[in-house]
Formats: structure tokens, sequence, C-alpha cells
């Protein structure tokens, strides 16, 4: 039988004791603990209603797009392009949004500024160790000569021992260099070498000049008068300019060559042509003075209907209902341009009580787009007698009693300015600037004053910075007065260098007493609401807590001199007697309120719009607890209505929409009712009885609070 082989033994792999020492020293009691743990397959557990999906759906890949956008930059930026002469939106948008900047001190050293301050510092270095070397050769030249004094004094012993101790002491040349190489003694760095001018183009002389004596004189004199001019420089005015210069030029060239006989008859032709412009013009007034009369007698024939309605309709059904009235639409008031501007303010003309004006801007603060500010009246309700278009978006307006044709108008940037009627052009007579001090905010509420005591005029406007200002025309110039800041009590904090830091409050809307001159209200986007005077602008006259949401519109009544009216988008209509902090009537209406506004012939009916389209008209007599009227007047369910205002003398009421749409309504009998007469009596009417009317609903509140 053959012997069996051997078992076969990998190269290498025989095991030694040094091998099998370190196994031992490496393998401690925790290595290996929990691998089988980890070695082990795991089950997976599906919950109950996961979506079982095929192979080919597992496999299927989704593409994912992560973007470094910036949400608030803007879309639709549109710039002059000169070269073809006309307005052209720009396609790339920049998207970097810089958080934090910080401009550092540090240079390049290999930058030629760095090269420079190295080689300063080089240089500096080098002159004060020679300057050190120097004092130590001193110093060390001064003890020699002492010890050669010394020596010499002394005698013959001296000069024998010196010569031995000499010869004992010459030290070997190798010592010699040690020493000279453990000393550290610098080697200054050659300087730069200068570049050579050239002799042909460069000079340098070196002159001492003469020093004048000071002398101190004084003198007096009036300080020279100072004015304030701006002015911008566009390629049209300075087209203009250079038209202006030509003209001149031409001019004097044409006088020069009239001195001869030819003249006489050239200039009679241009006068000539001047009579027959200026009779051009004449007639073109005219004209378009007739077209106005015509096209108001057409819209009067083709709104015929409309107008009968407005003049003489009285709702009979009236007498049936249970004190509700109702609102009859009459005219619409639309402009093409301003089709896609929501209605942002609303007023009527205090001389001409059939018109009013218009502010058209954006509430979505993140598309805002331009404004304009359009005037209708219900004699021609197909176009707007005036037109004037801005920039910027207008959020509210005003206009003056005195003066019709002045209207005040704030802006969303800020800015606030001031339109002449009478005048052609269709800028602004007069606009604030940042040098003049204007708001940093969108200003949401502008008011006509009293003129100030040099009779000039002035108006207040507020906005969400804070600030309550006080606008003076001066000349030619709107100069600002901050008469308040809306400070938010109870945040003041002390901030770096012992400064008072405080929190101020959003001005939303305000109005000044009909009676005390000094006295108004401010309304702010945290739903408070401030009682302020002219006269003391560090601190409030009073706090009213009044909503839990911005305050939309807050307003004193014509007649009572105690009570006010505020609504809010918190859905509530609020009634105030500005001596008692609680409200004296709650309405939720069940909608955000836009706007309010109190009748002029009643102290105890007012209006209001929400945002789901709705008109509501209240008269306190009639009905304490609910509306008497509450009628849709928007046709479309996506429109909300912004603003409300009642016209002085017709019955009729002017409602705006975020579509640009202007519709008036007429008040149906029982939403207008005066005091029955009764026989062998005269009917009282005035303020006296209006304000006895609503304090007797005041009193009865009070009686059943208390």
């Amino acid at each position: 039988m053959a012997p069996k082989p051997a078992p076969r033994r990998l190269s290498g792999t025989q095991p030694t004791t040094r091998t099998t020492r370190k196994r031992d020293e490496d393998a401690g009691p925790d290595v290996g603990e929990g691998t089988d743990d980890w070695a082990q397959t795991k089950t997976l557990i599906k919950p109950p209603d996961q979506l079982e999906l095929t192979e080919a759906e597992l496999k299927e890949e989704f593409t994912r797009i992560l973007t470094a956008n910036n949400p608030h930059a803007p879309q639709n930026i549109i710039r002059f392009n000169f070269k073809e002469g006309t307005f052209k939106p720009i396609s790339f948008v920049g998207q970097l949004a810089v958080h934090f900047s910080l401009v550092g001190n540090m240079i390049l050293k290999d930058s030629d500024e760095g090269r420079r301050q190295n080689y300063r510092a080089e240089m500096a270095s080098s002159q004060e160790a020679v300057e050190v070397q120097h004092a130590e050769e001193g110093e060390e030249g001064e003890e020699g000569g002492e010890g050669e004094g010394e020596e010499g004094g002394e005698g013959g012993e001296g000069e024998e021992v010196k010569e031995a101790g000499s010869q004992a002491e010459v030290p070997a040349p190798g010592a010699a260099e040690a020493e000279i190489e453990e000393e550290d003694i610098f080697v200054p760095r050659k300087p730069r070498e200068r570049k050579l001018t050239n002799k042909f183009n460069f000079s340098e002389r070196a002159s001492q000049t003469f020093n004048n004596p000071l002398r101190a004189r004084e003198c007096q004199m009036e300080p020279p008068p100072r004015a304030n001019f701006s002015a911008t420089a566009n390629q049209w005015e300075i087209y203009d300019a250079y038209m202006e210069d030509l003209e001149k030029q031409e001019k004097s060239k044409e006088k020069e060559k009239g001195k001869g006989p030819v003249a006489k008859k050239v200039g009679k032709m241009k006068e000539r042509k001047k009579a027959s412009m200026e009779s051009q013009s004449d007639d073109i007034t005219k004209v378009t003075q007739a077209a106005k009369i015509v096209e108001r007698m057409v819209n009067q024939n083709t709104y015929d209907d409309i107008a009968q309605d407005f003049k003489y309709y009285e709702d009979a059904a009236d007498e049936y209902r249970d004190q509700e009235g109702t609102l009859l639409p009459l005219w619409k008031f639309t402009y093409d341009k301003a089709k896609r501007l929501a209605v942002t303010a609303l007023c009527w003309n205090p001389k001409y009580k059939d018109l009013f004006a218009v502010g058209h801007g954006s509430y979505d603060f993140m598309k805002q787009n331009r404004g304009m500010l359009l005037l209708y009246t219900l004699k021609n309700p197909s176009f707007p007698e005036y037109i004037f278009s801005s920039e910027c978006g207008i959020m509210c307006l005003d206009m003056h009693v005195e003066h019709p044709y002045l209207v005040a108008v704030g802006y969303y940037d800020g800015n606030v300015a001031i339109y002449n009627l009478k005048k052609p052009h269709s800028q602004p007579s007069y606009k604030s600037s940042a040098a003049l001090g204007k708001h940093s905010e969108p200003v949401w509420q502008v008011r006509w004053q009293k003129d100030d005591m040099d009779n000039n005029l002035n108006f207040f406007s507020v906005s969400s910075d804070g600030r309550i200002v006080s606008w003076t025309l001066v000349k030619n110039e709107l100069m600002h007065t901050d008469i308040i800041k809306l400070k938010v009590e109870g945040t003041t904090t002390v901030g770096p260098e012992e400064l008072n830091v405080y929190t101020v409050g959003c001005g939303t809307a305000f109005d000044f007493h009909k009676q005390i001159d000094y006295l108004f209200l401010v309304g702010t986007e945290e739903g408070k609401i401030y009682k302020c005077s002219k006269t003391y602008s560090s601190q409030f006259l009073d706090t009213f807590e009044a909503h839990n949401m911005a305050v939309d519109a807050v307003t004193w009544n014509p007649y009572h001199s105690k009570v006010f009216m505020s609504c809010s988008s918190d859905w509530t209509v609020k009634i105030w007697d500005h001596t008692i902090k609680k409200p004296m009537f709650i309405y939720d209406l069940n909608s955000a309120v836009g706007d309010v506004a109190w009748a002029p012939y009643s102290s105890t009916v007012f209006a209001a719009v929400t945002t789901d389209g709705k008109a509501h008209v209240f008269d306190l007599v009639i009905n304490k607890y609910e509306s008497i009227c509450n009628q849709p007047v928007v046709a479309k369910k996506k429109n909300k209505i912004t603003h409300v205002q009642f016209n002085a003398i017709h019955p009729i009421i002017i409602v705006g929409d975020d579509r640009g749409q202007i519709t008036s309504l007429k008040l149906s009998p029982n939403l207008r009712k005066m005091p029955k007469e009764k026989k062998g009596q005269e009917v009282k009417k005035g303020p006296a009885v209006e304000i006895a009317k609503l304090d007797k609903l005041l009193n009865l509140v009070k009686e059943v609070k208390t």
C-alpha cells in the first residue's frame, strides 16, 4: 500500500510563536462581541397600509432639481434701452442675496502694496541695527581709552606685566574665528537701487521760501444768502438745452442778415404765422369745450334710464319691508388702463358734489405696480375727467376744502405729493423726496388741515414707519415736521452706550376731530388706537385696546364730539366714546372689514364694506343689533370691496373693489328715514337734534353696562 499523502499547507500559513503571541495580545475579552448580531439578517416589517409597487415602478428614476433662486428677486424689471429708444423687460435677474458683508484690512504678500510694506519694515529694522552697532563701538572705544591712561601712570612694572600677559593671551587663529561666528553681527541688507531718472525730462531742485508772519484779524459781516437747488440731467433735457442754444445761434445769424431790405418782408411773414398759430390754439380750446358738452349730452342720452332712477326713483317695496332697505345699482366707472389696479382711496370733491377722486394702487406688496389718480363725474360715467399716472402706487388721497383743485396723495414708496387740477401737465406740483424727510414705509392716509399762522397750506400723513408728519407748502417746497412717533408701550430696552431703544408702532389710519383742532386718533397694525394731540409729541392722551388685528379705518362722528368708529380685519366694527376705554357697540360682519363711513345726514347711520363683496348699512335708531341692509354689490365673488364713501347731498354711496371698478348705489327710503312730522308740531332739524338722538342711545348702553 502506498503511504497516505500529507495534508497540504498553504505557504506562509504555518503559525509561528511570534504571530501567535501577537494574535493572543490583540484578541481581548471585548473583541468580537456583537459581531454575530450584525452578521445576522434582519427581517423587515412592512406596515399594513404600505403601497405595493412593481419592479418597474421601483426602478423608475425621478429627477429633483434644487435651485438657489432668490424668492424676493423682482421678475418685472423694465429699463429704458437708449439704442432702440423703448422700454424693454430685462430677462436676466440677479439672484444674489447678500446677508453679511465686511470690509477687511488684510493685504496679500505678493501684491505691490504688500511688497512695499515689507520693504519699509526691512529698512526700518536695518537702520535700528546700524544705530545699535555704532553705539556699542563708541562704548568700547571709551573703555579702551580709560585703560591706556591707567597703565601709563603705573610705570615700568605695569609694562612688564602687560607684555607677559599679552604673550600668554595670544589666541589661536581657529579660536578667533569661532568667537567671531558666535557674535551676532548684523549685516544690513543692501537697499534696492534707485531707479535712474531721465535727465532730459526730469529735474530736481530744492528751494527755501520765506514764511509769511501769521496775523489774526477779526471782522463782522452778514452771512451770504443760501438756497437749495436740485435738478436732474436726463438725455431729453440735454437735447432740449442744445436745441435752445441752436435756436439762439440761428436768431443771432438772422438778426445780422436782417439789416437789409429783405428782412422786413421776412419779419411780416413770421408775424402772420404767429397770429395764425395763436388763432388755431384758441379754436382748439373752443372745440374741446364744445366736445366735452356734446360728450356729456351723448352719455346722458345713453344712460337716461340710470339718470332717471338716480333723480326720481324710490323703492315702493320699502313700505312692506320690516325696517329693512336696499341699494339700487347706478353707474359703474372703469378705465381700461386701471383695470388691474385696486381702488385704494375714494374722496368726494367738497365744492363740486358730482365730482370724486379715485386712487389706484396695489395691496399685493410682493407685486407692486404703477399707480393712477382719476377724477370722475356723474355727468360723464364713460371716461374720467382728469387722468394722472404715477410710477408708484397711490395708497391714499384727500381734497382741500377751500381749494378744491388741490389733491394731496400718499404713495407706496413713502412719498407724498400735491396735484393741481388747474395746471395742464400730468406731474405733481409738489412732491417730497428723501432729502425733504419722506416716509420710509407706505403712506396709508393723508388729511388736509387749516392753514398755519403764516397762512401756508399744510396737511398731515401717517405711515407704517410710525411717524405722524405735518407737511407745509412754503413757496415751491414741502417742509416736513414730525408731530409724534408711535412708540409701543412696554418695549423700551437699554441698548449700547445706555441708549433707550423702543419698538415703533405701524400707523395705518388716522382722523382729526371735527371741532377740537388739536385732537386726533391713530390706528395701528397692532390693533391699538391712540388718542393724540398736536401739542404733545412725547406721549399719548389715551390708548384703546381696540382690535385683534390691524385697524383699517378710524373716523369721528360728524355730529357728536365724543363718538368715533373703527373697523379692522378681525371682522368687527366698533363704536366708541373717547372718554370710555370699552366700546359702546360691537358688530361682527363675518368677514374682514375694508372701510367704514358715517352718513352726512344722520348721526346714527353708517356703512361698512367687507372683502366678501357685501355692503352693510346700519341705523342705530332702527336696529341696534344688526344691519338694516346687507347686500352683495360686486358681480364676481373673487372681487373684494376696499372702500366706501357717502355723497354729501345726494342719497348715494360709491364703493371701490380690487379690480379697479367703482360702483355707485342709491339708498332706498328705509335707509334714510327722517323724523316724522306730528300734527301741530314742527320737526326739529339740525346738529342739536342729531346729537340728542345719539346721546339717548349711548345713555341706554351705559345704563345696561352699569
